[in-house]
This record gives C-alpha cells, sequence and structure tokens, in this order.
C-alpha cells in the first residue's frame, strides 16, 4: 500500500519533477522506517487510512534527506545507483529534496492531527540542526562519543523515533505504550548509524552501494575514527587526512588501522 503511493506520486503530470522524482522513489530502498509506523500502529486501533499516509509521508521525508545529503557531500551513488546530484547536478538535487519535503508535509497535513504534524515538523527541524552540526564541524578533532550519540540522534534516530511515535499517535496508543514505542524507534535508529557507521570501514562496496570510507573522506567523525583517536592521540589522523585533501592511500591507511585495532 505504501509502495502503491510512492508510485502515484512519481507519476506527477509534471515532466521536469517526474523523471528526478521517480528515480528517486522507485530505488530499492528497505522501507524500514515507514514498516515501523504501520508496525507501532498495530499496537492498538489498526487504521489504515491515516498509517499508510504517514508510512509514505515518512519515506519521502527520509528520501529528501538522502538526496539532500548527496548534494551536499558531492556523493557519487546512492543505494549502489548514480547520486541525484551526479545526473542532474546539486541545484536540481536540492530543489528536489525540498519537494519531497513539500509533499511530505502536505501529505501529513492531510491526516489532520495536529500531534503527528507537530512531531512531524519538530523532527525536521532536528535533522536539519544535525546535519549543519556535522558539516559545519568536519575535520574538527575536538568531537567526543557523546557528541556523536547526539549528532546521530539528531541526523538518523530522530526520524525513526517519529516513525513509531506516529504510528503510535494514530493508533490512540495510551501514552505510557507511546513513550515506549517512541523510545524502541530511536534506540534502533542508533543503533542503525552505529552498524552504518562500522560497515564503512569493514563492508562490502557493492552491497553498501558507495565507496568505502566515504565519512572519512569527507572528515566526518564517526565512533570507529572517534575511539581510534582516544587510543592513538599522538597520531593526528584527521589533521592529515585534511591536508592531503582525502588522498586514498591516507584514506585506505586510516581504514586498515581501524580494521588492526580493538575499537
Amino acid at each position: 500500500m505504501v509502495e502503491e503511493k510512492l508510485k502515484s506520486f512519481a507519476n506527477v503530470d509534471l515532466p521536469w519533477v517526474r523523471e528526478p522524482l521517480s528515480y528517486v522513489l522507485e530505488s530499492s530502498g528497505k522501507r524500514v522506517r515507514p514498516g515501523l509506523t504501520l508496525l507501532a500502529g498495530r499496537f492498538y486501533r489498526y487504521n489504515l487510512e491515516t498509517l499508510v499516509p504517514m508510512a509514505t509521508a515518512i519515506e519521502l521525508f527520509h528520501n529528501a534527506t538522502l538526496v539532500h545529503d548527496d548534494a551536499v557531500d558531492k556523493a557519487l551513488l546512492r543505494r549502489g545507483k548514480t547520486a541525484v546530484n551526479s545526473l542532474w547536478g546539486e541545484g536540481i538535487a536540492v530543489l528536489l529534496g525540498d519537494y519531497l519535503f513539500s509533499i511530505s508535509a502536505d501529505l501529513v497535513c492531510s491526516i489532520g492531527n495536529f500531534t503527528v504534524m507537530s512531531l512531524f515538523a519538530k523532527t525536521l527541524t532536528e535533522i536539519s540542526s544535525g546535519q549543519l552540526r556535522e558539516t559545519s564541524g568536519a575535520y574538527s578533532w575536538r568531537q567526543d562519543s557523546e557528541g556523536y550519540y547526539e549528532l546521530i540522534y539528531s541526523k538518523t534516530a530522530s526520524l525513526f523515533a517519529a516513525a513509531t511515535g506516529t504510528g503510535a499517535v494514530l493508533s490512540e496508543a495510551p501514552e505510557e505504550a507511546m513513550a515506549a514505542l517512541t523510545s524502541y524507534g530511536k534506540n534502533l535508529g542508533m543503533a542503525f548509524q552505529v552498524v552504518d557507521d562500522v560497515l564503512d570501514f569493514i563492508g562490502d562496496e557493492g552491497e553498501m552501494g558507495k565507496p568505502m570510507g566515504s565519512d572519512l573522506l569527507q572528515g566526518t567523525l564517526t565512533l570507529p575514527i572517534i575511539l581510534l583517536m582516544e587510543q592513538h592521540p599522538e597520531d593526528n589522523i584527521l589533521r592529515e587526512l585534511q591536508e592531503k585533501g582525502g588522498d586514498p592511500l591516507e584514506v585506505a591507511r586510516v581504514i586498515e588501522m581501524v580494521r588492526n585495532s580493538p575499537v
């Protein structure tokens, strides 16, 4: 049902929008977040008339963040396919992300529930704040694990929490259950991001759909690097990466250090 609704958005009668939009929405995403919304909604009053639009809005929201992230990072690949910014340019990518945000917000408004509207808006603010923090902090060695966990909540786990939280709200779950489901989404999102960050060092490029060490190339500190820096304070890893402009040999050296360390 969510997939059908996504396809209906992809078939928009605007040719300048349809091509890049269908390219994004017809990709092989796992649809984890909308699945969480539907799952949370099953615990109490399972109303598909509101849950399906909400789940679809969550997926549109998620795709908007990916398109914007790739534009900021100048990414070449997304899910094993050429990134939107690489195909159509950064300008189109930014505008397409805006379009995705707007149709997701309109879909949430159509549900007519003020609580989910507010949660949706707050999540957008949280994610935007997290992305600003990450981008402005590139190559900064004054970061620690506490700051890392705050960051991944903002940029990733907050949307997982919104996915389960909105599902709980729309199923009219009692307050205690709503808090538990929201917490579940948050913790799942935190774990999801930590695993994703670890895979940047030990994963398979074909399965990940992006080059290994892509976070390093952007000067982004993830948990493996933070722990490695704590173990080797004398080796200024980030400064060397920055000075060498993301040199592949330097990136490979750091990846090997992570793999050979107990972190």
